[in-house]
């Protein structure tokens, strides 16, 4: 049987996974408040609707901003809560207020359809190359009907629990993603203030227990080759620190890192604006470290 899925939200990562999903043999639309974002997936052979113009789909597939957006496409425009036929399922990719998420999955399970919080995690590269990370919050039964969909679409999805879970362990990631950001680039700037090539330091580094994720793949592909165009904005990575700190607030949880992290996000906005790479927030530490280095190097050498 032929599975129609309808992608809400055109951006970098919606596009892709549009994208991935046609190659994947999936009947495939798109939709985007955004005429230039439709225009743009036309040009790339798929079909488009505006948001007042879409219709039936097994699969309604959301990558939106923020949950106020996801609320808005399910209750408003295009109004996916009455529209949607019984028993499709609601498939929120964003990155959302867990919270929110817990509200709308209830309204949408009474509405006869199903949910499934699925955020992701690999950027664009990872979207249109089918091998992003999902974290899926919603019923055991909803995750088993959309494993193909899902095994296109992600090198690894991994389900959490219910409906949320997804969304709330998609902040944890972020918090860690954030604070190994900060951390990793401490560690390499200290190793260059002593006279060690960033590059050696990581290697050093992604030898032994405190490599992570960024030391292997974020310094070396977007940091050092100071490329930073992961695709993924500084503005992004604020909101959902902003998000995760909300939820522990919100959770009673005691003062620990993850408040300081959220600080030191928010701390430089005029050096580093949102529209930055998100990587982008190790340069001011790292360009500092090779002014000492070279300095000293300069001392050293001629005394």
């Amino acid at each position: 049987m032929t599975i129609t899925i309808t992608v809400i939200g055109l951006g970098n990562m919606g596009r892709g996974m549009a994208l991935t999903l046609q190659r994947a043999g999936f009947t495939v639309q798109g939709s985007d408040i955004d005429p230039v974002a439709r225009q743009r997936l036309a040009d790339e052979g798929l079909a488009t609707l505006a948001p007042e113009a879409l219709g039936a789909s097994d699969i309604y597939l959301l990558s939106l901003p923020t949950s106020a957006h996801v609320e808005r496409v399910l209750t408003e425009s295009p109004g996916l809560l009455t529209l949607a036929p019984k028993g499709s399922v609601i498939m929120d990719t964003s990155t959302s207020d867990p919270s929110v998420t817990r509200r709308l999955a209830a309204r949408v399970e009474a509405a006869g359809l199903e949910w499934l919080d699925a955020p992701v995690s690999g950027g664009p590269a990872g979207a249109i190359e089918g091998k992003l990370g999902m974290l899926l919050g919603g019923s055991a039964a909803t995750v088993a009907r959309l494993e193909p969909v899902l095994d296109a679409l992600s090198a690894k999805a991994t389900h959490v629990g219910g409906p949320g879970s997804g969304h709330v362990v998609k902040l944890a990631n972020n918090y860690l993603c954030a604070a190994h950001l900060l951390s990793t680039a401490e560690a390499v700037a200290m190793a260059r203030r002593a006279g060690v090539d960033p590059a050696a330091c990581l290697q050093g580094l992604n030898s032994g227990s405190g490599r992570s994720a960024v030391s292997e793949v974020n310094f070396p592909r977007w940091i050092l080759s100071e490329t930073f165009d992961s695709g993924f904005s500084t503005g992004l990575m604020r909101k959902d620190l902003r998000l995760a700190r909300q939820t522990a607030d919100a959770l009673e949880m005691p003062e620990g890192l993850l408040g300081k992290v959220v600080e030191a996000w928010h701390a430089d906005t005029e050096n580093l604006s949102d529209g930055e790479d998100f990587n982008a927030i190790t340069r001011l530490l790292l360009d500092a470290a090779e002014r000492y280095a070279s300095t000293h190097n300069d001392e050293e050498t001629h005394p």
